[in-house]
C-alpha cells in the first residue's frame, strides 16, 4: 500500500519528515505532494524541501492512505482551505486510511471525519471536539481507518501506528526496536 504525504509551507519539520523517514525505514512507499505553485516548500523551521509531486500530477487511485502533518500552516489556512479538506474527504469516502498529527486533525474535524471517533490533537485544540472522543492521555490513536497524533513529540508513536496499520504490528515493533525507542 502506497501513501501520500501532504507537504505545505510551514508544516512542522519533525511531523512531516520524521514520519516519512520512519515509513521509509519500514519499506512503505510514501510520496510527498504539495498544492504549492512549485514543488518546493519551506518547513516551519526554515528547511527547503523538494516535494516529489504537485497535486495535479498524481492519481489518487494509486494511493491507499493519506498523511497530513501539522504546523503553523494549519492555523494560517484552515478557514479558507478547500483542497486538503476535500482530499481527506475523498480518502474517507473511498474507505482509505487517513493519518493526521498535531493540528492536522483539524482538517478531518472540519469535514466531519472525527465524528464518533477516538482521536488526539495538539493540546489546546481539543476545545473543538468535532463530535469525537478526545483522548488527551494518548500520543497516538487509531480508530478504524483514522490515525491521529498529538504533536511533534508524538511523531514516533504516530508513525508506528501507521506502520502497524499498513504493514503489521510486528513490523512496527521491529522498527521501534531498531531505532532504540
Amino acid at each position: 500500500m502506497k501513501g501520500l504525504l501532504i507537504l505545505s509551507d510551514f508544516c512542522e519539520d519533525l511531523e512531516a519528515l520524521g514520519t516519512r523517514a520512519l515509513l521509509k525505514r519500514a519499506q512503505i512507499e510514501i510520496d510527498t505532494v504539495t498544492y504549492n505553485e512549485t514543488k518546493e516548500i519551506t518547513t516551519a523551521f526554515g528547511l527547503d524541501v523538494k516535494v516529489d509531486y504537485h497535486m495535479d500530477e498524481v492519481d489518487l487511485d494509486d494511493y491507499g492512505f493519506l498523511v497530513i502533518p501539522g504546523g503553523k500552516y494549519v492555523a494560517m489556512i484552515i478557514e479558507s482551505d478547500t483542497r486538503i479538506k476535500s482530499l481527506a474527504k475523498i480518502f474517507e469516502t473511498e474507505d482509505k486510511m487517513i493519518a493526521a498529527i498535531c493540528a492536522g486533525p483539524r482538517f478531518l474535524g472540519e469535514m466531519g471525519i472525527l465524528e464518533n471517533k477516538q482521536y488526539t490533537i495538539y493540546k489546546g485544540l481539543q476545545e473543538e471536539t468535532y463530535k469525537g472522543i478526545y483522548k488527551e492521555e494518548l500520543k497516538a490513536v487509531t480508530d478504524g481507518k483514522i490515525i491521529t497524533g498529538r504533536g511533534a513529540g508524538a511523531t514516533i508513536e504516530f508513525a508506528l501506528e501507521i506502520i502497524a496499520f499498513v504493514k503489521s504490528k510486528d513490523t512496527a515493533k521491529q522498527i521501534k526496536n531498531s531505532i532504540l525507542f
